[in-house]
């Protein structure tokens, strides 16, 4: 079996090096690029070809510089019972991580809508705001077995998103703030609608 190139000798250099790779990357999205890796590597002061030792190819490079959040859940330790309380706080701190990864998110969707990609790839598509969703939904499950908690986050989560968001801002020309304020209301009304 092959060792991955940044696992074998000098890892405290080679992760220094991807670092400053996804550093370059990050600051490039937020200045509005998509970057190749070129672009990441003379932004980061690396070589070319040391750079495609670390990422052999752009979807590689902004998998790398996409928020990565492996918490299972958003929810604090004295999280209240109620759902909806529950719900409002995921969906405060989703969209925070809307406002706070814009760039990245974007990069992201932006990828995962090219020919031939691979929607549910590692880009964009983990999965884990509906695992969120559902954690605040959970104390549903018992009261309201009628209710299909996992068609609700999937409601709750299409409507949330950064597709949300993007057309939100740059189609309805809201505000940035206002576009999450108002995703976090259809979030409400979403689960609102199910419990009725």
């Amino acid at each position: 079996m092959a060792i991955p190139y940044e696992q074998s000798g000098r890892r405290s250099q080679k992760a220094r090096t991807r670092s400053a790779l996804v550093d370059a990357a990050r600051a490039l999205l937020a200045d509005g690029t998509t970057p190749t890796v070129e672009e990441a590597a003379q932004a980061a002061d690396v070589s070319r070809t040391t750079a495609y030792r670390y990422f052999p190819n752009q979807r590689a490079l902004v998998a790398a510089a996409h928020p990565e959040i492996d918490r299972a859940s958003l929810l604090p330790d004295d999280a209240p019972d109620d759902p909806e309380k529950r719900l409002d706080l995921v969906l405060e701190a989703t969209g925070r991580i809307v406002l706070d990864w814009e760039p990245q998110l974007r990069a992201g969707l932006r990828l995962s809508l090219e020919p031939g990609a691979d929607p549910t790839g590692p880009v964009l598509r983990r999965g884990r705001v509906i695992g969120w969703i559902l954690d605040a939904l959970a104390p549903l499950a018992e009261s309201r077995p009628d209710v299909d908690l996992t068609r609700t986050a999937v409601a709750v989560r299409s409507a949330t998103g950064i597709e949300a968001f993007v057309w939100l801002v740059d189609v309805a020309g809201l505000e940035r703030e206002d576009a999450v304020g108002l995703m976090h209301d259809n979030g409400r009304a979403i689960v609102r609608a199910a419990l009725a």
